[in-house]
């Protein structure tokens, strides 16, 4: 075919789903016209997902039938969905019916099951049908007959201009005749991760266009379904050079900031700040965030303190963050690590450093993302596209993680840590004559100087300072080594 030729074929339109999250891993919506098999095991969230898609379609004005074959009644689904946001009882009966074709389909098989179908998309003029129970019309069909049936389908869909969904819940690991007439084969999960149980969708096969692979995670809730696109499927563009060498952005701690060449840490750049409990992990997060204006916004995201106690600390130490959230420079945002998958909490903030224009982002517990993961694995590919794309949005990170050792001069980073990021301070506790000191150590600055050598670190009424020089002869320089990922051993060290 010609190039000449392939430009003057239009493209095929697309069905918007009006399922948050489900066009982004499709690109950008179903294909108008198309059949597609909607499939997985009882209660992974099939029923919700077609309705939603019909009552989205009939909320932009179109209409749409769902025709059932072993399911349950009418009445009783309708009870279930009214409790969903996006059901509408003023849909009924003009633009979306509920028709049973069980009848249909054990008096005449799948010639009876047609006709059916084509008579409710010639008489009603739907954009969407249904047909809830695939696995019914399956039984007792041969794989020729089937495939038939599929044909005559799509053929009846084009010149109807109907998107048609085929609901199964037959066996989602063999690959049926069906699989190969349809334009699209979608799946749905319901896993158990030991105590705890995580929805995905993924979609195998989708004629036209290339959609994002793998799983994605799912939620079901009062709103209906909503889809949270993998975030290493979702961004995948590198960083581009955002920082100049004198392009600086101050801590907030005017100490720290003298011991770095450009009198902060570079714009746009990603720091992790570890250490164990109590060293002022959070405090210097506060720090940094209470330098915020509302022209370089800030904004916090916590797993384990929530914005009532970070108020209180910081009023504490002389930084009170009520102005700033009443002015718009400051806002406090708590997760839970256990209520959410990583990629929901991803989106979540995302979408709050995009509706304020965010600069200035502290993220406190790194750890919250790996309490939240049902997949270890992806941790390392999970922080190094988030840190990518918030570069991408001129964003200056601060991270903080937390160590398992409360006094220690070696420095466990997981998951990579150090490669994905830009600086590295390290926050401790050493035993000193009987006394207990904290110090901060930089242990890496990505293309700026620093002074090196180990710090005083007091934390008092006014907030962190850096308190001098700290000399001793004992064992207190930071050594990094590896620590074993859940998976695999750690490397042995080099010789």
């Amino acid at each position: 075919m010609t190039s000449s030729t392939t430009d003057n074929v239009p493209p095929i339109e697309r069905l918007r789903s009006a399922v948050p999250g489900l066009d982004q891993i499709l690109g950008g919506g179903l294909f108008r016209t198309g059949v597609y098999i909607v499939q997985g095991l009882p209660g992974c969230g099939k029923t919700i997902l077609a309705n939603q898609i019909c009552y989205g379609h009939v909320a932009e004005g179109g209409a749409a039938v769902y025709v059932t074959l072993l399911a349950e009644s009418h009445s009783r689904m309708i009870q279930h969905l009214s409790a969903l946001s996006f059901f509408d009882v003023r849909a009924f009966p003009d633009k979306l019916a509920y028709i049973s074709a069980f009848h249909e389909l054990e008096t005449s098989g799948l010639k009876g099951l047609m006709a059916v179908l084509r008579r409710e998309m010639r008489t009603r003029k739907v954009g969407v049908l249904v047909l809830d129970g695939l696995v019914a019309a399956s039984e007792g069909a041969s794989d020729l007959d089937l495939k038939k049936f599929i044909h005559e389908l799509q053929s009846i869909a084009v010149l109807q201009d109907c998107t048609v969904l085929l609901l199964t819940s037959g066996n989602i690991h063999r690959m049926a005749a069906e699989h190969t007439m349809v334009d699209g084969l979608v799946e749905l999960e319901d896993k158990l991760f030991e105590a705890r149980s995580e929805r995905s969708i993924q979609v195998r096969k989708f004629r036209g266009a290339g959609p994002l692979r793998g799983k994605h995670s799912m939620r079901i809730d009062n709103d209906g379904i909503t889809v949270f696109p993998r975030i290493e499927s979702l961004y995948r563009i590198a960083a581009t050079d955002t920082t100049t060498s004198e392009s600086a952005v101050t801590s907030g701690v005017a100490s720290l900031d003298a011991l770095l060449a450009i009198r902060g840490v570079p714009a746009s750049s990603a720091t992790v700040v570890i250490g164990s409990t109590g060293t002022g992990k959070t405090t210097l997060g506060l720090h940094f965030l209470h330098a915020s204006t509302p022209e370089e916004p800030g904004l916090h995201l916590g797993f384990f303190e929530g914005p009532d106690r970070l108020r209180s600390k910081a009023r504490s130490m002389g930084m009170a963050l009520e102005p700033l959230e009443a002015s718009g420079a400051v806002e406090l945002m708590w997760q839970s690590p256990v209520e959410a998958t990583v990629d929901e909490i991803a989106e979540r903030l995302l979408a709050a450093v995009s509706r304020r224009a965010v600069r200035r982002l502290v993220i406190d517990g790194l750890s919250g993302f790996l309490e939240s993961t049902v997949y270890p694995e992806r941790i390392a590919r999970f922080f190094s596209c988030l840190v990518n794309e918030l570069r991408n949005r001129r964003v200056t990170v601060l991270m903080t993680l937390e160590t398992r050792d409360v006094v220690s001069s070696v420095v466990s980073m997981p998951w990579g840590v150090s490669g994905l990021v830009d600086n590295l301070f390290f926050l401790r506790f050493v035993h000193d004559e009987g006394h207990v000191e904290r110090l901060l150590t930089i242990i890496k600055m990505r293309d700026t100087d620093y002074q090196a050598g180990l710090r005083r670190l007091k934390i008092d009424s006014q907030g962190m300072h850096i308190a001098g020089t700290y000399r001793a002869d004992g064992d207190v320089i930071p050594s990094a080594q590896p620590v074993a990922s859940p998976e695999r051993p750690a490397p042995s060290p080099s010789k």
